[in-house]
C-alpha cells in the first residue's frame, strides 16, 4: 500500500480514509435500534457493506428483532455483500444534515 497525502492505493482501488462516522440505523415502525454502523461519504444511507457494520443487534435475517418488520434485501456490491436498505424501513442517528 502506498500512501497518497489524504488517499491510500491499494490493488488499483483508490480509498479515502477521511469522513467515516459511526451512526445508529434504527427501525423506523417501533425504533428499536438495529445496527451501529460505520458510515462513509455525505449522501444518504441507500446500503449497508456486511464488513463496516460494527454491532448487530437482528441476528443477520434482515428483520427488526422486535416487529419482525424486513427492513433489508441481501445484494452482492462490488463482489462484497451487502444490505440494501428499503426506503422508509430505517430512520439513522448521527449523520450530518444539509
Amino acid at each position: 500500500m502506498v500512501s497518497l497525502g489524504h488517499l491510500h492505493r491499494e490493488v488499483g482501488n483508490i480509498v479515502a480514509k477521511r469522513n467515516i462516522r459511526t451512526i445508529s440505523i434504527h427501525c423506523a415502525k417501533c425504533q428499536t435500534l438495529l445496527y451501529k454502523y460505520h458510515k462513509g461519504g455525505s449522501g444518504g444511507l441507500v446500503k449497508c457493506l456486511v464488513e463496516r457494520i460494527v454491532e448487530d443487534r437482528t441476528a443477520g435475517d434482515l428483520k427488526c428483532p422486535v416487529c419482525e418488520q424486513e427492513f433489508a434485501r441481501l445484494q452482492m456490491i462490488g463482489n462484497r455483500p451487502a444490505h440494501k436498505i428499503i426506503q422508509g424501513k430505517v430512520y439513522t442517528k448521527g449523520m450530518r444534515r444539509k
